[in-house]
């Protein structure tokens, strides 16, 4: 299957080019074609009857292009005009974030040079297609380590450029393994293609698990299952935490659905798009392109799609705190299973994290711990205070007791305040060893 078109953008739910308004625009303030109302809508009603996914549909799609155009609605001098009150009237029926047209001349000439009965998911992707992926690392943006060796991935799309892409998808499924926990981050994965989708998947599930059924056109097609003998080998059984959220769509909500139904892991965040349908480009009359859902996903471990519903998470949080909740859940689990060092740092790293999320009060207002103690130095900055040695570098202080203050970047080493009235009159640094330094306050 080709890389989609939508992953130009992070946010793709209507799978309409971003630039579409200002391609119309420049159509506008350009010489105007002339424009054959009555030829765009026959051609739309014709590629809707033939290939809209809910045949059950088709007619009341047909209904509303056919009254618009009795109407003289579709009587319009301006390009983007005409696609916005057509899309408007299919959006009135069939709320279907993949289905919407835009003036495109030069898209439209391509799709129509395309071999008689070949869809655009039956042409291997272009070079400007995987140019377009590498730059993106196909879609796989970040990888790093985060407290308790948590292995953090952020993806933005789907992307298939076949063996280039199998290559960045096994470096980073390598990557993944070698972490105790894992989070895949797809808060602004707007969708992309089935086949990196059973790819990615696979590596969390046993060989030849069947895992989705597509239905095109209104007709069951196949039952794609689950990989095997992948380079990276499984990461199944590894705790697995999913972020979610509102820009989550299309393929990205395929990957969520499988963790979800087969009981992979949590899905952290806020509920997904609900955009289920697989969509496909076609030249309409005039130099239009129009947007088509010709599939639905049925997901095997379910039975349903997700089509206007989308996934709720398992554990809600809003979409800006998910890492951060994520983390939290991955390091209790890790501490539950640890012992001695490894226990107390995954408890202090959680501990921290969540008192970010959750500010913990403190027994002074923040200014009144500030001072100078002996060659450390506590100042307030912007609300937050910063320790540092004389000559060394700053460290960010989080609250996690009335008194006592744990480094950001180092939850294991704490700093503890002895207090008189309302002030601070004492400090003691706790270093990760478990050494310890006290330093009155300066006068």
């Amino acid at each position: 299957m080709k890389i989609m078109t939508a992953l130009a953008g992070a946010a793709a739910l209507a799978l309409i080019p971003a630039n579409a308004g200002a391609q119309a625009q420049e159509a506008t303030t350009a010489t105007q074609p002339s424009i054959d109302a009555k030829a765009v809508v026959a051609d739309v009603r014709r590629i809707l009857n033939e290939n809209y996914v809910l045949p059950e549909l088709r007619p009341q799609l047909d209904a509303a292009l056919a009254k618009g155009l009795a109407e003289g609605r579709y009587n319009v001098a301006d390009t983007g005009a005409l696609a916005e009150r057509i899309n408007s009237d299919l959006e009135a029926v069939a709320h279907d974030h993949h289905l919407g047209m835009h003036f495109d001349p030069k898209q439209s000439a391509e799709l129509a040079a395309r071999p008689a009965g070949a869809g655009a998911d039956d042409a291997p992707p272009s070079l400007e297609e995987i140019r377009f992926a590498d730059r993106l690392n196909h879609g796989i943006l970040q990888l790093k380590v985060l407290p308790g060796n948590i292995r953090y991935m952020e993806t933005i799309g789907f992307f298939w450029g076949g063996d280039k892409t199998k290559e960045v998808y096994d470096n980073a499924m390598r990557f993944l393994k070698g972490g105790d926990a894992i989070i895949i981050d797809m808060r602004k994965n707007g969708g992309g293609s089935p086949d990196a989708v059973q790819y990615m998947i696979s590596h969390f599930l046993q060989p030849n698990t069947p895992i989705v059924t597509f239905y095109m056109r209104g007709q069951k097609g196949d039952t794609w299952k689950s990989l095997g003998s992948l380079p990276a080998g499984s990461l199944a059984g590894k705790p697995l935490y999913v972020l979610t959220g509102g820009r989550s769509a299309s393929a990205a909500e395929e990957f969520i659905g499988h963790v979800n139904g087969f009981k992979l892991g949590e899905l952290v965040g806020e509920n997904t798009a609900g955009a289920g349908y697989r969509n496909e480009f076609f030249p309409v009359a005039g130099g239009y392109v129009i947007s088509v859902s010709v599939g639905r996903a049925v997901l095997a471990s379910t039975g349903k799609d997700w089509e206007k519903v989308g996934i709720a998470p398992t554990i809600k949080a809003s979409q800006d705190n998910a890492l951060e909740v994520a983390q939290v859940n991955a390091l209790r689990k890790l501490a539950a299973k640890a012992t001695g060092p490894d226990k107390a740092m995954l408890e202090g790293s959680a501990q921290v994290i969540e008192a970010q999320l959750t500010p913990v009060s403190t027994a002074l207002p923040l200014p009144q711990y500030v001072g100078v103690y002996g060659v450390r130095h506590i100042t307030n900055d912007g609300g937050a205070l910063i320790f540092q040695r004389e000559g060394g570098p700053k460290g960010k202080l989080v609250a996690v007791g009335p008194n006592e203050f744990a480094f950001a970047e180092d939850p294991m080493q704490r700093v503890k305040f002895k207090v008189a009235g309302n002030s601070a009159t004492e400090l003691e640094l706790i270093r990760g060893d478990g050494s310890r330094v006290v330093a009155a306050r300066n006068p």
